[in-house]
């Protein structure tokens, strides 16, 4: 298992937390506060396109 460094939740309002974390191989990692074990995973890149994405609104029923 990877060693992630996982930042502070993010929490929109009304919805579940969610954190972003990265290792040392640069990849990217996403998962619900609270459940850490249980992530995806993708390139740094995409991950933080799809974050962006939410928090402008473009996606926001996801969460």
């Amino acid at each position: 298992m990877p060693v992630i460094t996982w930042e502070t939740p993010y929490c929109a309002e009304g919805n579940n937390c969610f954190r972003l974390g990265t290792d040392a191989d640069g990849n990217g990692y996403i998962a619900v506060n609270g459940q850490e074990d249980h992530y995806l995973t993708d390139s740094l890149e995409a991950l933080r396109t799809l974050i962006t994405d939410i928090k402008a609104g473009k996606a926001d029923h996801l969460l």
